[in-house]
């Protein structure tokens, strides 16, 4: 038996051994970077004149007022969340949280980009990465789409 061989059944073999558990790391992906941002949007919502005041003083959206900013930004952290977590239309959601999640470095990169600020970045960086799973992988069989979708893999 060739090298070759045997390690496409080694590789093959791990595999199968592994494949049982894409469906509840995706759906631990799905809950756990939605739920980050969730809160933030309750807490935008909870105390509506500081969101405001923070958007006009404190974070540097471009291209929107801050109130349209604030009126955004509390809109994604609260319905992609939502989305992700059924696992409905998960590679919209995906990408639109990452939107969200891209302009809250850029607003806030004054802060973000300064030393000592390195673990909160590394954050956005981590909920970057894992929505970007999701994009590329889907939701999984323990989703909404999967399920209005025949479970189709």
């Amino acid at each position: 038996m060739s090298i070759r061989t045997t390690v496409d059944r080694a590789n093959e073999f791990a595999g199968r051994c592994t494949a049982w558990l894409a469906s509840p790391f995706l759906l631990a992906i799905r809950l756990y970077v939605p739920w980050q941002f969730f809160k933030s949007g309750l807490v935008k919502l909870q105390d509506w004149d500081s969101t405001l005041y923070l958007f006009r003083d404190e974070y540097h959206v471009p291209l929107l007022p801050p109130a349209a900013a604030a009126v955004t930004g509390a809109a994604g952290e609260i319905v992609f969340p939502v989305l992700l977590a059924a696992g409905f239309l998960t590679r919209y959601a995906a990408l639109g949280l990452s939107a969200v999640n891209v302009m809250a470095v850029v607003s806030y990169a004054h802060v973000l980009l300064s030393e000592g600020f390195e673990a909160a970045l590394g954050q956005h960086y981590l909920w970057g990465t894992l929505l970007l799973v999701l994009i590329v992988f889907g939701p999984g069989r323990w989703s909404l789409d999967s399920w209005l979708g025949g479970r189709r893999p």
